[in-house]
């Protein structure tokens, strides 16, 4: 379905990002991945070429603006022009607001929301125009007040409001914008971290309507169709992937599984 196509991933050696990037390498895509890790990037690439995909790795933190030039320019030079933008650098942990120091605060609001920014301002000039599709992957937060994470919440509504910006600016060069929104997904770092006691994790997948925790695949083929021309006339659209979690409740039942760790 993507053979031919460039696919860069922003965050793509772990959790959710890599499964994506999986996810297009299986599709046919040439898969470029950074992170901030070397051994993660490594790791991400040996497995991206096991999959069979043309595989380009980089290290570069979303915030420094020009270690995020620099990748982008690596990546473009050894697959071409960006055809799919994925970008999902993120950070996370539990803390009250008043438990939260500013730079706790900055930090997450520095990966999430202005390394977001870093990322879709300086891809920019290395889209595919038209036909690019940009992806943003957030959270719950964006939209869910919960406790214990005002720092995720307040960055993960500016993403999405970005994303909705952003797809307003860019239409008319052929550019479309989504925001992709996975609710509790198992496997990941994300959910280790929050809910680190097997008994937390039954609780929650008790409270999602589908009466489970999603999989990281799951996300991948959201992706994939967001990216595919069966979506070419979806965007600034900001798309749940939590089995109807966020329908209702979802934010009183996640501050109630956390306050039991």
């Amino acid at each position: 379905m993507f053979e031919g196509k460039h696919v860069l991933v922003a965050g793509g050696t772990s959790g959710i990002n890599l499964g994506i990037a999986e996810g297009f390498a299986r599709a046919g895509a040439a898969v470029s991945v950074f992170s901030r890790a070397e051994e993660k990037v490594a790791a991400a690439v040996e497995r991206l070429r096991a999959l069979g995909a043309s595989a380009h790795g980089g290290v570069a933190d979303v915030r420094r603006p020009e270690a995020v030039k620099a990748v982008l320019a690596d990546a473009v030079a050894a697959h071409g022009l960006i055809d799919v933008l994925v970008s999902g650098a993120a950070g996370n942990f539990p803390a009250p607001a008043l438990g939260m120091s500013p730079s706790a605060f900055n930090a997450v609001i520095g990966i999430d929301l202005n390394g977001t920014f870093h990322v879709l301002r300086f891809a920019y000039e290395h889209l595919r125009k038209p036909g690019a599709a940009v992806i943003n992957v957030s959270a719950p937060q964006a939209f869910m007040p919960m406790t214990f994470q005002a720092h995720v919440c307040a960055a993960k509504a500016g993403v999405d409001m970005l994303t909705r910006t952003l797809a307003m600016e860019w239409g008319p060069a052929g550019v479309r914008v989504n925001s992709l929104v996975p609710g509790p997904i198992d496997g990941t770092e994300g959910m280790r971290r929050l809910l680190a006691d097997p008994a937390q994790k039954e609780a929650l997948a008790k409270t999602v309507p589908l009466q489970r925790l999603g999989a990281v695949e799951e996300c991948a083929d959201v992706a994939l169709f967001l990216a595919s021309d069966a979506a070419r006339y979806v965007s600034g659209a900001v798309l749940p992937v939590d089995g109807g979690w966020s329908l209702g409740g979802a934010h009183v039942a996640m501050a109630s599984v956390l306050a039991t760790g």
